[in-house]
């Protein structure tokens, strides 16, 4: 996070992997495959566990909506960004146990951020 430069070059390289479409905006779909990849609900600690999918997918909509900040229904690079920041700087305070969770998951923006650290 000191290295702003970094932080926002890698944070733009993952926005342009998950914008299938080339739209420069991630539609819930797009988003959907990063939501995904966190396993928060899907998962306790490593540990496959039995989720109601349908709480599962009310839970990645609210996420969704967290990340699109005037709720055009898409989420720009610049609110990927302002959100993604949030979360690393949550990790970084040491501020709850589904951040550190989600630093563990292999290849994702939070472990190649702690890995270049």
């Amino acid at each position: 996070m000191k290295d702003e430069e970094a932080f926002s070059a890698s944070v733009r390289r993952r926005f342009n992997q998950l914008d299938i479409d080339q739209d420069r905006l991630l539609c819930y779909d797009e988003m959907l495959r990063e939501l995904q990849s966190l396993r928060v609900w899907e998962s306790h600690f490593g540990v496959d566990v039995e989720t109601d999918p349908e709480e599962v997918t009310k839970a990645y909509c609210s996420l969704f909506a967290q990340f699109h900040h005037d709720s055009d229904g898409a989420v720009s690079l610049e609110e990927y960004t302002a959100e993604t920041k949030k979360i690393m700087l949550g990790v970084a305070s040491g501020l709850g146990f589904l951040m550190v969770k989600m630093v563990l998951e292999e290849d994702s923006l939070l472990m190649r951020a702690v890995e270049r650290e």
